[in-house]
């Protein structure tokens, strides 16, 4: 409902009011009832066509959005980590005093520059961190804060995406020479399930597939350490959903995790673990690979001796747990397997995803689209038989 009322003996005596889409009122005072009636009409359009901002958005800054936003969103705790991190190493420093209903699409354009120019963030990152505040605006728009995102029709940088070189079975072996004795069965868990670092990290022995003992054994990944700052090491669900899975053990994984664990005994430990949806409860678990003292061994503390390996192996700069990855991919592709195979036994969400990382690495179907040809036309043709249409 909208009306006029009038106020006598004000220097503005005609007041305007009315709701606004979320029930609130609004008001506004005028020296002339026309202008009033004309701020009515103005308001009521912009509520029928969905352009209408809260007044509330002249006063909101993006950092105070911002933080009301992420503490509304239904993250998994990497997730919310990784967009803290992105709002405030990236976002509050260049937009987070500015008006959200100030900032213009040209604002956005030339913070996206100055991202790929002065921090010199890689293309692909220039896409999640304005991805993050993107939407941000989203929800911004819907809560009538702004009336259109100025993250529409941004120009990213293009991602030339590099193609994949998996390491040769040299490279690997002498990879997993390089390894502490320790942690040396962590590669050849990579290279021969093709887990996630964190996944690897948070395998206890019960999802290994060996107690007890099967012909078929199955690796089940279903979680993954997750390491917070101030927060105790837990199990937390996996990377998105269709990452949870099993995998086909081969025999030389089998013995590899059998004689890991018969060096370097597992000891049970309680720890807390954590769905989808926050809920937690301990359980007695049993990891594979622990430091020295049996504590978890988080990423950071792999990380330093996985760097001193890459580099006594003599591996290239940049070589991470994800090559390994890479390696049992180019495995399963080598051997055969279909583009659906791969995808399940990575635990990507769809066949895209597989393709766009690993499609270089099928055969190609040349040779095979010749043979297909000749084995039924190549075999009609005759020596000396002319081959023009029969009249």
């Amino acid at each position: 409902m909208a009306s006029i009322r009038r106020r006598p003996g004000r220097p503005s005596p005609w007041e305007a009011v009315f709701r606004d889409p979320s029930g609130r009122q609004q008001t506004r005072a005028f020296r002339r009832k026309v202008d009033a009636q004309r701020w009515l009409d103005e308001q009521t359009a912009a509520i029928v066509t969905g352009q209408y901002v809260s007044p509330d958005a002249a006063k909101v800054t993006v950092r105070e959005y911002g933080e009301q936003w992420r503490a509304a969103q239904v993250h998994r705790a990497s997730s919310a980590d990784k967009i803290e991190s992105i709002l405030r190493l990236h976002v509050y420093p260049a937009l987070g005093e500015r008006r959200i209903a100030t900032v213009r699409p040209s604002d956005i354009q030339a913070w996206v520059k100055r991202l790929l120019v002065e921090q010199r963030l890689a293309p692909s990152t220039v896409a999640v961190v304005h991805g993050v505040l993107a939407s941000m605006f989203k929800a911004a728009v819907r809560d009538r804060m702004v009336a259109v995102s100025p993250c529409e029709g941004t120009r990213l940088p293009e991602n030339h995406r590099q193609p994949v070189v998996p390491l040769t079975v040299e490279q690997v072996r002498a990879l997993e020479a390089a390894m502490p004795a320790r942690w040396r069965a962590m590669v050849q868990l990579g290279v021969a399930a093709g887990p996630r670092v964190s996944e690897a990290l948070g395998l206890t022995v019960d999802r290994t597939g060996l107690k007890p003992p099967s012909p078929k054994p199955l690796l089940r990944i279903d979680r993954q350490l997750v390491v917070r700052k101030g927060e105790p090491a837990y199990l937390g669900p996996p990377k998105r959903k269709a990452s949870r899975r099993d995998v086909p053990v081969p025999r030389v994984l089998v013995e590899a995790l059998a004689e890991h664990l018969a060096e370097f005994p597992s000891t049970l430990r309680e720890m807390v673990c954590r769905d989808e949806a926050g809920r937690t409860w301990t359980e007695v678990v049993e990891l594979v690979f622990t430091t020295a003292r049996g504590e978890p061994l988080t990423r950071s503390r792999f990380g330093e001796a996985w760097r001193d390996a890459v580099k006594e192996a003599s591996l290239p700069a940049g070589t991470s747990y994800h090559d390994l990855r890479h390696f049992y991919a180019s495995l399963l592709i080598d051997h055969g397997e279909s583009v659906k195979v791969v995808q399940r036994r990575l635990g990507h969400a769809s066949a895209t995803e597989t393709l766009d990382t690993y499609s270089h690495l099928w055969p190609d179907s040349e040779d095979r689209t010749r043979d297909a040809v000749d084995s039924v036309l190549g075999t009609s043709r005759e020596p000396g038989v002319s081959q023009a249409a029969s009249p």
